[in-house]
């Protein structure tokens, strides 16, 4: 199941008036009520251009033979990661944005806390298979292909999302068993731990300390990983005589590099600062960050930064141009 269900207030037979008490309000852009619909509007069109530019991305790499390798298949698994992330905040948060009741049942605030949970602990070791996938291309380059199976991609990818789905159903139950309090206000526009946390009226400390020790888990086993990866490969790279084979050696690595900095530097802003430095204005402005602008600047890092991506979208909007052929009557005389 996922959750604990006799945690969860009964609503059968209820009126509209115990429905609504069941809700969490969302509080985050409240202080900006004469901005909300300008923030609609900026919002919606970042969202537009996050899934059309992954969308683009998982796109040409599936359709294009030479993309069709280990690396830009953990980046068309990326890409497809920040599409349901997205899908599970962004939606939600601009409807409110124009509502006059900001509102989340519970239900609806455990299973979007469920699913963020999830995707975004896959994400963090998914970005540490990517960083295996670097490690083994610059410091055993002859053997790669023999490392890095289909198989052994594969089993990245499922081990990942399992860490996730790991997290997200230990951690859910955890925090929605606790008793909360009646005005249910969350000072966020989704339904993260911290704001929830904030409106129980208790947690046990062994529900705190596991809490705690899965975010350890999805956020610093990875990075330990990530980090281990990029020792081999500087030491590796040290090796090499050549300043062009040093460069060439870590313009493999760039694109990826920059998305862990950026992903680690938000998560950590989030969830590794003490609880007594922490403020929910801060976090929600963070997360506005971390939900919308990290999504787009991934797919932008590696399409900027790679060569091979770039080519493979410039062949791509080539054929759907339409041919001057197509239209007898304009033929150059």
């Amino acid at each position: 199941a996922l959750l604990c269900l006799p945690c969860f207030p009964s609503t059968s037979m209820g009126s509209e008036n115990q429905t609504m008490a069941t809700d969490f309000i969302f509080l985050g852009f409240s202080s900006l009520a004469e901005l909300q619909k300008l923030l609609f509007g900026v919002f919606l069109l970042l969202y537009l251009l996050t899934l059309s530019m992954n969308t683009a991305i998982m796109t040409v790499i599936r359709v294009e033979r030479s993309l069709h390798t280990p690396m830009y298949f953990f980046l068309c698994v990326l890409s497809f990661s920040e599409t349901c992330y997205t899908l599970v905040i962004v939606p939600k948060m601009l409807v409110d944005l124009v509502a006059e009741r900001k509102a989340i049942s519970f239900l609806g605030c455990a299973v979007q806390m469920y699913f963020f949970l999830l995707l975004g602990c896959s994400h963090s070791f998914l970005l540490a298979a990517m960083g295996y996938d670097r490690c083994v291309a610059v410091c055993r380059p002859l053997a790669y292909s023999s490392i890095m199976t289909w198989r052994l991609c594969a089993q990245l990818v499922a081990a990942s999302a399992l860490s996730g789905l790991l997290v997200a159903q230990l951690v859910t139950p955890l925090v929605f068993c606790s008793p909360f309090q009646a005005s249910r206000q969350l000072d966020h526009f989704f339904c993260d731990i911290s704001p929830v946390l904030r409106v129980a009226f208790r947690h046990t400390d062994a529900g705190e300390a596991v809490i705690v020790a899965l975010g350890i888990f999805a956020l610093m086993v990875p990075l330990m990983l990530i980090l281990a990866s990029y020792l081999f490969i500087l030491a590796d790279v040290l090796r090499i005589p050549s300043a062009t084979g040093r460069h060439k050696a870590f313009s493999t690595c760039s694109a990826h590099l920059a998305v862990v900095v950026v992903h680690y530097a938000c998560a950590s802003l989030i969830y590794l600062r003490p609880g007594s430095s922490s403020s929910s204005g801060q976090d929600a402005l963070i997360s506005v960050t971390y939900t919308i602008l990290t999504p787009l600047l991934n797919p932008m890092i590696y399409t900027l930064r790679n060569k091979d991506v770039k080519a493979a979208l410039r062949k791509a909007i080539r054929k759907t141009q339409i041919s001057p052929e197509c239209f007898p009557g304009k033929r150059s005389r």
